[in-house]
């Protein structure tokens, strides 16, 4: 079977992938990224569907991306996206990229007032397609990409021209495309806000209540640490210790390396590559 997707992680496929784009006057835009392990967000693949072909670049292939620009900033080139707020915002951030001229199937989708607005059900509904969207947690960070993952990205774009030539004649149909014109150029306006700390979510815990006042002033500074930490090494927080972890540690009353090892409270590498940071936490409470 001829696939209908191209890699493009290295300038020759780039290339190829560009004088696509440039020709194109409709292209289709989707992204994976790792938003459960990262602390800031972390494009991992940039799927663009011209005509036939999707094109699957590498974002962390160190390819000169800047004509992308050209494109998603072109009146006269129109941009289909599905739910791309996000998109939007981590490509603003990367490449400081502009946008004009966008669809987006699921506020279209929204302004007609269908339900159940996930890709694989207005597919269903629109196309008679079934999309299996099993592979939304997979290591899009992690090289090389198998085969499965691409072809499943693929998918994400290659079916939303003909979603979007359906929704659009059902605007018009309905009078509503200057509304959904006025939607779309709004979400051109969005940008990305950095993750900030939440000064009370500390007493949101498991096991919170049940602590003494010094307990719950310890918990405080070591929650404020493991934000700091995470945003430090781009790790989810629960990546560096789980919550329960941190309740445990507020517990400690004689805290120490030993202490933090004992009975399993931190696993071994922990305590070594974290521990003398949380005793500096104790001193501080």
């Amino acid at each position: 079977m001829t696939r209908h997707w191209e890699l493009v992680e290295t300038p020759p496929q780039l290339a190829r992938a560009e004088k696509a784009i440039r020709e194109a006057g409709i292209i289709a835009l989707d992204t994976e990224y790792d938003s459960f392990r990262y602390f800031r967000d972390k494009l991992c693949l940039l799927q663009i569907q011209t005509d036939e072909r999707t094109w699957l670049i590498d974002p962390l292939a160190g390819l000169d991306l800047s004509f992308l620009g050209e494109a998603l900033i072109d009146p006269a080139v129109l941009k289909i996206l599905h739910a791309g707020d996000n998109d939007i915002r981590i490509l603003k951030r990367d490449y400081a990229f502009a946008f004009r001229n966008i669809f987006d199937t699921h506020r279209a989708a929204s302004l007609l007032g269908t339900r159940e607005l996930a890709l694989c059900k207005l597919l269903e509904t629109y196309l008679g397609v079934t999309l299996e969207k099993k592979l939304q947690r997979s290591r899009w960070d992690l090289r090389p990409l198998t085969e499965e993952q691409l072809e499943y990205a693929a998918l994400d774009t290659v079916y939303l021209p003909e979603l979007h030539r359906k929704l659009d004649a059902e605007l018009r149909e309905k009078g509503l495309l200057k509304q959904a014109e006025q939607v779309f150029a709004g979400m051109t306006a969005v940008t990305w806000q950095p993750r900030t700390l939440d000064r009370l979510a500390h007493r949101k815990l498991p096991g919170y209540a049940g602590l003494t006042p010094e307990q719950k002033d310890r918990l405080r500074g070591l929650f404020r640490w493991r934000f700091e930490k995470a945003q430090e090494i781009d790790r989810a927080p629960f990546m560096i210790l789980p919550d329960q972890h941190l309740v445990g540690l507020a517990r400690l009353e004689a805290p120490s390396l030993e202490a933090m090892a004992a009975g399993g409270l931190l696993p071994p590498e922990k305590v070594q590559r974290f521990g003398p940071e949380l005793l500096r936490i104790f001193q501080k409470a």
